[in-house]
């Protein structure tokens, strides 16, 4: 069971005040999480103005500082439209991409997500097909075989977490029914992260926590930072695991 820690997401500079923003902050960040039991780490990048980035002169320095940091950790980074929201701009800022992530998520959703999805393929990036609804679920069953996928993350948005596993259920009967049977991994945002990722570990499947999802520890009090959500998530999975 993967622990991935999700460290900043689309939030705001400022948002929380241990948020990672610059390469050198993310860097030391994934760095703690990675010692609180983190097996992966997946960041945005963030220009020099702290915004969303898919830039080759932003992401290739972030990966150098990420992997001088932690060279056994695998990086996967987004490939979001609130990063880049022009499909063709983001198609063309992928293709420059010079130092490649390990892996890079492509929400199913998205327009031109089928064609970036490819390309990283192409270009030997493992690719996490990101659904948040069953429609997605469903697109993916139809592409069938013309996009090599390496796993699948189940991300349903609603922050209501009955609302959001009932959504995860209805992804993951799509899977089931279409036979697809790569790895997932389950997580849910803000009020449903905890709920989603207990539900997630009780499955069996790969879990994900960090600010880009809550804020908030199991206890409902602000978290400290990404490495103490890391390890409120490893003490919830662990005796599930162990099972």
């Amino acid at each position: 069971m993967r622990i991935v820690a999700c460290l900043n997401g689309d939030r705001r500079p400022g948002a929380h005040p241990a948020l990672p923003v610059s390469a050198e902050q993310v860097a030391l960040d994934a760095a703690a999480a990675a010692a609180a039991g983190a097996d992966e780490v997946h960041v945005h990048p963030r220009d020099g103005s702290g915004a969303e980035a898919l830039e080759p002169q932003v992401l290739t320095p972030l990966l150098e500082r990420l992997r001088a940091e932690l060279p056994e950790v695998p990086v996967s980074v987004t490939t979001a439209l609130t990063a880049e929201p022009d499909p063709w701009r983001r198609y063309d800022l992928v293709q420059r991409w010079g130092a490649l992530p390990d892996s890079a998520t492509v929400n199913l959703h998205e327009p031109g997500a089928v064609e970036v999805a490819r390309l990283l393929a192409d270009r030997r990036v493992r690719v996490e097909a990101g659904l948040a609804t069953a429609e997605a679920a469903r697109l993916l069953a139809a592409l069938g075989a013309a996009v090599e996928f390496d796993r699948v993350l189940v991300e349903p948005e609603a922050a209501d977490p009955r609302r959001a596993l009932a959504e995860a259920e209805r992804i993951g009967a799509v899977l089931d029914r279409a036979g697809i049977g790569l790895p997932r991994l389950l997580h849910g945002s803000e009020g449903a992260a905890w709920p989603v990722l207990d539900a997630a570990a009780e499955a069996g499947h790969d879990v994900r926590i960090g600010l880009e999802d809550t804020l908030l520890g199991p206890d409902g009090a602000e978290a400290r930072d990404n490495a103490e959500l890391v390890a409120a998530a490893v003490e919830r999975v662990s005796p599930r695991a162990r099972r």
